[in-house]
């Protein structure tokens, strides 16, 4: 069973009451969410927002939408898929993670090369992988041609003609993008609304391993009154520079080229895609091989998982930090793993535990995606 879209909107809708309403509340679970002086959400914003991402004229042949890579069918992942594919069926080297509660994220991106929303939307539909403009002007004459977009973007940002650009598109994505949160899990029951019987004995205890032996707690943050569970930094984990250690040294050079380049090789070269951070941020050497720490709300819905979709199923995830950031195949661990990554020594019940909690993590609006094996499907 999936869920439609006009259902998302009505999400969407109700997302909006509980951020901007006077007396409103957020969903159990979550904060406040940030809203930016400069775009402040409405209705109206939303909904054109929301049509503007699921629009295919976004991209230069007609096929490729946002919502393309971030179904919101698939709790706006484009699960199964390891990694995204583009115009004319050019596949990437990132898994789409899901944008669902990235309203409160610090950077975007697995390498974390934007800082807000509105500034994520520009960078698809110039990647010549993903969307492939080479220029906004055809998709501004598109909108600005179009009657119902016209009388939209004039209602919502009192502009029309050329005086609309695509920093109305930009707002307008991001706001619908801000509205998309997501909280009353299980575990927000259980944990935030003390009710006891919201999660199983097993889920407990995974619980307990989670904040416990697991450390998977200083990452995937708690805190009193709310859980994201991120801490919004970086980390090498493992997954992926394992297999490519050696070539370190030779890949140091690419990352002295200007940023444009690098954000170019990212996308098109598998190597330099496991490189995470660093090929945003220079040469820092706790940088290489890391990447940003996804929360963990929805997880089980959202398969296959890490920035290169390698591993499948959450019980692969849970093997991989058990063995210390080793995943079968990888020769080592890397000199440059973080520090906080070394073996756990959990037992097999324990695995299954940690499993049972992430499964609880999951919102009522997405839950009728979870899968009982956990797999990709």
């Amino acid at each position: 069973m999936r869920i439609a879209r006009s259902r998302t909107l009505l999400l969407a809708l109700a997302a909006w009451v509980c951020v901007s309403g006077p007396s409103s509340t957020e969903p159990l679970g979550l904060p406040p969410v940030p809203v930016p002086p400069d775009n402040p959400q409405s209705p109206e914003k939303i909904a054109l927002g929301n049509k503007l991402f699921h629009d295919k004229h976004f991209s230069a042949d007609g096929t490729v939408s946002c919502s393309t890579c971030h179904n919101d069918a698939k709790a706006f992942t484009d699960s199964p898929l390891k990694t995204s594919l583009g115009i004319g069926g050019q596949l990437g080297t990132r898994n789409a993670p899901t944008i669902v509660n990235a309203a409160y994220f610090q950077t975007l991106f697995w390498d974390g090369r934007t800082y807000s929303l509105e500034d994520q939307s520009r960078i698809p539909p110039f990647s010549a992988i993903e969307m492939g403009l080479t220029s906004y002007e055809p998709f501004l004459d598109y909108l600005r041609g179009d009657n119902a977009y016209a009388e939209a973007f004039k209602k919502v940002f009192g502009v029309e003609g050329e005086m609309l650009t695509i920093e109305h598109v930009k707002k307008a994505i991001a706001s619908y993008e801000r509205s998309l949160i997501s909280g009353n899990s299980p575990f927000d029951r259980w944990y935030f609304g003390h009710e006891g019987s919201a999660i199983s004995e097993a889920s407990k205890r995974g619980f307990e391993v989670f904040v416990g032996q697991g450390r998977c707690v200083a990452c995937h943050v708690i805190e009193q009154d709310h859980a994201l569970f991120t801490d919004n930094r970086y980390h090498n984990v493992g997954v992926g520079i394992n297999k490519i250690q050696e070539e370190v040294p030779r890949f140091v050079d690419e990352f002295q080229r200007p940023r444009a380049q690098v954000n170019k090789l990212v996308l098109h070269d598998p190597k330099v895609s496991e490189f995470g951070r660093i090929a945003i941020k220079g040469v820092h050497f706790d940088q290489i091989g890391a990447f940003k720490t996804p929360s963990l709300r929805n997880i089980a819905v959202t398969a296959p998982y890490m920035h290169d979709g390698s591993l499948k199923t959450l019980k692969d995830v849970v093997k991989h930090f058990n063995d210390g950031g080793m995943s079968p195949g990888d020769p080592s661990v890397n000199l440059y793993i973080s520090g906080g990554i070394r073996p756990l020594h959990l037992s097999d019940q324990q695995e299954d535990d940690l499993v049972a909690f992430l499964e609880t993590l999951t919102s009522p609006e997405y839950a009728v995606e979870t899968r009982s094996d956990n797999s990709a499907p």
